[in-house]
């Protein structure tokens, strides 16, 4: 009897040396196109700026060995006659395996999101958060490739568990709902940006520099000196004033001269106001008017804009207009009003 024609397990053994030949040349193509690919897609990379093709050639270095093997194995049993209870396993290994690998290729994919996201970004507390998030991400993936594999292994009950992961989450999430609730607010302050890190902002009687967005709360540094933190949702929740996306600052004060003061000067007080405030650079004349009597004063209204946000800009600014109107009045004899009160006294 030829040797080739001796039956093993129910087959024979040239029917087993064609599944091993199979297999081998499966594993060789497989690993051969691997490494081929890497290596062109590489080269290909280096030629290029974007940052699509190195998601290629990560997604090509996560695909393990372990499963070019078994693929290579299930390819070689095709031509085997297995027995019924030992075919179904097969199947069920490779399901898993499948599955474990997309689960590697999917977590690949969310690296490169959150990397792509923290470059756009370009800040170390938005980083956190959106590395919190792909954690996040991670963990569901995981989850739903765990489930799929389970779904494929005889005897197991996905729906119960299912139920049982719906009812532990929801206990999970009325547990946690602040966690959530602040952690969901960061991921709204770094996608919808209402203010960024460095920006100058007013919450409530609260003014101050961001410092740092994190997951749970953002630091703000307030203008003497000490750190406030406040929760996420409640400051999503509150009114929030950004000083740092203001493109001009309008200005507005008034002055009071004496109840004294001559007709003519009066009605040459504005074109001296507008004179002094056109002489500084960065500043832009509004209007100024004599408004009311004032009990004790003639009340003059200045209203001109800051072409800059910057406040430091801005004092130095309003102090030399200050200076200057301080200098023409005394030139002109012109006297601000201050608080006083005439008496009559009856004969």
């Amino acid at each position: 009897m030829d040797i080739f024609e001796q039956t093993f397990w129910g087959n024979t053994l040239a029917t087993w040396l064609l599944a091993l030949a199979i297999a081998a040349f499966a594993f060789l193509a497989l690993s051969i196109l691997k490494r081929t690919m890497s290596r062109k897609v590489l080269a290909w990379v280096r030629k290029t700026e974007s940052d699509l093709d190195d998601l290629i050639v990560d997604l090509f270095s996560r695909t393990r060995y372990l499963f070019l093997i078994l693929v290579s194995i299930y390819a070689g049993s095709l031509v085997l006659t297995l027995p019924p209870q030992v075919e179904p396993w097969i199947r069920t290994i490779m399901v898993i395996l499948f599955w474990v690998q997309v689960a590697l290729w999917g977590t690949g994919v969310v690296d490169y999101l959150v990397s792509r996201q923290v470059k756009e970004q370009d800040k170390k507390a938005a980083a956190t958060t959106i590395n919190a998030l792909g954690y996040v991400g991670k963990v569901v993936l995981w989850t739903v490739a765990l489930l799929l594999a389970l779904d494929n292994i005889p005897g197991i009950e996905v729906d119960a568990l299912i139920a049982s992961l719906g009812i532990g989450g929801i206990a999970v999430a009325l547990a946690a709902q602040n966690i959530l609730g602040d952690l969901f607010a960061s991921l709204s302050i770094v996608l919808d940006q209402p203010f960024v890190i460095g920006d100058s902002i007013t919450v409530g009687e609260y003014a101050g520099t961001v410092e740092a967005i994190g997951i749970k709360s953002t630091r703000v540094r307030s203008s003497t000196g000490e750190q406030l933190i406040f929760s996420n949702s409640d400051l999503l929740n509150s009114r929030i004033r950004n000083y740092g996306r203001m493109e001009e600052r309008r200005v507005s004060f008034t002055l009071g001269l004496t109840c004294q003061t001559p007709y003519e000067q009066l009605v040459e007080i504005p074109g001296m106001i507008q004179e002094i405030i056109e002489a500084q650079p960065q500043a832009r004349f509004g209007r100024a008017h004599f408004k009311a009597y004032g009990d004790f004063s003639l009340n003059f209204e200045i209203v001109y804009s800051m072409l800059t946000s910057d406040y430091g800009v801005f004092m130095d600014i309003q102090q030399a207009i200050n200076l200057e109107i301080f200098r023409r009045f005394a030139e002109e004899g012109i006297e601000l009003a201050y608080p006083t009160q005439t008496v009559f006294v009856a004969q």
